[in-house]
C-alpha cells in the first residue's frame, strides 16, 4: 500500500510541476503583452484630463466627464474600473480608460453639428429645401439613424461619422479588448499555477504519508504481513 501511494504521490507531484511551469510561462506571456500595450499606448501619446481634485473633466468641465461616462455606463452598460482611471497615470491604458476615450469621441460626435450646403434646391419627400447653407445637428443619431437619401441628414450623416471618428472608435476597442485579454489570460495563469501548487502539495503529502506508513512498527505479527 505504502508504494502505491509512494507511486501516486510522485505522479501528482510530477504533474503539479508541470502546471506551475506552465503557469508561469503564461504569466510570463501576459506580461509581454502589457509591456507591448503599453509601449502602444505611449507612443500614441493620449491621454485623459483631470483637475487639481483628481476628478475627470471634458472641456475644462467635470460636467462635461459625467455626461460622458453616463454614456458609458449607462446608455453602453460597461462595467466601469474605478481603479483604472488613475489621474497620476493619464494615459491611456486600460480597458476602462480605452472605453472611456471611445465614448469621448462618440459623445462629441452625437451632440454636434454639421454645416450641409446645397447649391441648388433639392425636393424630398414634397418638401423643398432651398440652395444655401444649413446647419444640421446630430441630435444624438448613430450611423444607422440618419436617412441617408435626405438631402441635409444624408451630408450630414458623412461629415459627423466621418472615417476618422469610425478609425479612432475601432482602434480604441481593439485596445479594450487586448487589456481585457491580458487581464483574462492573468487569471488563467493565476487558476494554472494554483492547480500546479495544489497538485504538487498533494503529491508530496501522499508520499511523506507513505513514508509515514513504510516505517511505521506493527503492533502484531498480522500488521507486520500487512506493511510487508
Amino acid at each position: 500500500m505504502a508504494k502505491r501511494l509512494k507511486s501516486l504521490g510522485i505522479v501528482l507531484t510530477i504533474v503539479g510541476m508541470i502546471f506551475v511551469i506552465a503557469g508561469g510561462v503564461a504569466f510570463a506571456k501576459v506580461q509581454d503583452g502589457y509591456s507591448s500595450l503599453e509601449a502602444f499606448s505611449g507612443s500614441q501619446n493620449v491621454t485623459l484630463n483631470y483637475n487639481e481634485d483628481g476628478q475627470l473633466i471634458d472641456r475644462g468641465t467635470t460636467e462635461g466627464a459625467d455626461a460622458i461616462m453616463l454614456l458609458l455606463t449607462d446608455a453602453w452598460a460597461y462595467p466601469v474600473v474605478e481603479s483604472d482611471l488613475d489621474p497620476d497615470n493619464p494615459l491611456v491604458n486600460t480597458a476602462s480608460e480605452y472605453m472611456y476615450q471611445m465614448a469621448t469621441i462618440t459623445y462629441h460626435t452625437l451632440h454636434g453639428t454639421q454645416t450641409v450646403v446645397l447649391d441648388e434646391d433639392v425636393e424630398y419627400n414634397g418638401e423643398v429645401f432651398a440652395a444655401g447653407t444649413y446647419e444640421v445637428e446630430v441630435d444624438g443619431k448613430y450611423w444607422t439613424d440618419f436617412d441617408r437619401r435626405h438631402p441635409l441628414e444624408g451630408p450630414a450623416r458623412g461629415a459627423a461619422w466621418s472615417g476618422t471618428a469610425h478609425g479612432l472608435i475601432a482602434e480604441l476597442g481593439v485596445g479594450t479588448v487586448t487589456h481585457s485579454t491580458l487581464q483574462l489570460g492573468l487569471g488563467v495563469a493565476g487558476i494554472t499555477g494554483g492547480l500546479g501548487l495544489a497538485f504538487a502539495l498533494a503529491g508530496l503529502g501522499l508520499i511523506w504519508a507513505a513514508r509515514e506508513d513504510e516505517f511505521a512498527v506493527p503492533d502484531s505479527p498480522k500488521e507486520l504481513v500487512r506493511t510487508s
